[in-house]
């Protein structure tokens, strides 16, 4: 396998770096109950994807 001849400078390491950065998510609105999701993904609050019911969320049980 190759390997290179000289180290690379901080330069030409950070330069190459330089446009690998941390981007933030789309967030889309569910248009049943409004909360923040990921586009094309199910709501988590509800459990609806394009206004069909994929999976009903889950109740917590409370002891009275």
């Amino acid at each position: 396998m190759a390997t290179p001849k000289k180290k690379k400078s901080l330069e030409r390491r950070r330069r190459a770096w330089a446009h690998q950065k941390a981007v933030l998510p789309n967030v889309s609105t569910c248009k049943n109950c409004g909360n923040p999701h990921l586009p094309h993904h199910m709501c988590r609050s509800c459990g609806f994807y394009k206004g069909v019911c994929i999976l009903e969320p889950k109740v917590k049980k409370t002891e009275e």
